[in-house]
């Protein structure tokens, strides 16, 4: 049995897509600042939650490679 090459390309995709969201919610911070505490907590718990929803699919193809 030959290893997959699903599993490391995977790996790598998760990292990079974490770390494109990371950046892409750091650039927000200047505008999120000026929100009231309330709407910023929310904001920051949608957007950390939000990421994870694309992990399911990915991580079923990483294992099956099947996206469903």
């Amino acid at each position: 049995m030959t290893p997959s090459w699903r599993k490391p390309a995977g790996t790598l995709l998760i990292v990079v897509m974490i770390t494109v969201w990371a950046v892409l919610i750091a650039t927000l911070a200047d505008t999120v600042i000026g929100w009231p505490i309330a709407v910023q907590s929310l904001f920051y718990l949608a957007s950390g939650l939000v990421w994870i929803a694309p992990l399911g699919p990915l991580l079923k193809w990483m294992e099956t490679g099947r996206w469903r």
